[in-house]
This record gives structure tokens, sequence and C-alpha cells, in this order.
């Protein structure tokens, strides 16, 4: 892969691998991994039908509070 600057922005990302103590290209590598985790992994369109289908079933939920109460309890239950 090559990318090219202009020379400003390459002496700007050289001054901050150098103090970020890696070479320009580990420096290029990781801010790449950052991006692409970043990016969401399903299309936006699955994941809305996926939420319009559970909105079509009526499941049992309860306020917070109670959800809370419930969890803790079943912390405390396991011996956590």
């Amino acid at each position: 892969m090559q990318v090219i600057f202009e020379d400003p922005e390459y002496r700007e990302i050289q001054r901050i691998a150098r103090a970020q103590r890696m070479t320009v290209a580990e420096w290029v590598r990781q801010a790449l991994r950052v991006a692409r985790k970043r990016e969401p992994v399903t299309a936006t369109g699955k994941k809305l039908a996926t939420i319009r289908n559970a909105a079509q079933h009526s499941f049992p939920t309860a306020g917070i509070d109670q959800m809370l109460a419930e969890i803790e309890r079943g912390y405390v239950g396991r011996g956590e």
C-alpha cells in the first residue's frame, strides 16, 4: 500500500510517530487498526431489520430499578 501526503502533513505524522517512539509505518498501521474497529461490522439495513423483527415480539420486562435489583440479586446469589 502506498499513501501520498503533502509535505506538511507528512512532517506532522513523523513528529507524532517520533513522540510516541515508533516508526511512521507502525503509527499508520495502528491508526488504521483504530479506524477499522470504529467501522460497523454489520450493515445498517441488517441491524434495522433485526430490531424491527425483535420489536414484533412481546418479551417480559420491568422498570430499570427492578431489573437492576434482580441483576444484583443474581450476583449475590452466585457468591460474586
